[in-house]
């Protein structure tokens, strides 16, 4: 299945958990202080803290993961999660990003 498919599903099982979400949010980068449109979108922002960046492909590769810690460094948020609808288990391909955390 297409990305846009499970991130249709994903975005139905949250909203059944009474869980606010927002769907390919835009994010903008801040450059010498001026807002730029670079294209660069997040998949689904959860309760306005995590953000989940949703694969369909063969293996989790780094650029994924450095895809993902890009947008929670430009978002400002902490948590992320990368998930990988392309295997048999879905809880052998999900991977926690932090961005910063304190302890």
């Amino acid at each position: 299945m297409l990305e846009s498919a499970y991130e249709e599903c994903i975005c139905h099982e949250l909203s059944l958990g009474d869980l606010s979400l927002e769907r390919q949010k835009p994010l903008a980068v801040q450059y010498k202080g001026i807002d730029l449109d670079c294209g660069y979108r997040l998949d689904v922002v959860v309760e306005n803290a995590i953000i989940l960046e949703l694969k369909s492909c063969d293996k989790i590769e780094p650029i994924h993961k450095a895809q993902l810690l890009t947008y929670l460094r430009l978002s400002g948020l902490k948590l992320g999660l990368l998930l990988n609808f392309n295997v048999p288990l879905m809880r052998d391909s999900i991977v926690r990003i932090v961005n910063e955390l304190e302890e």
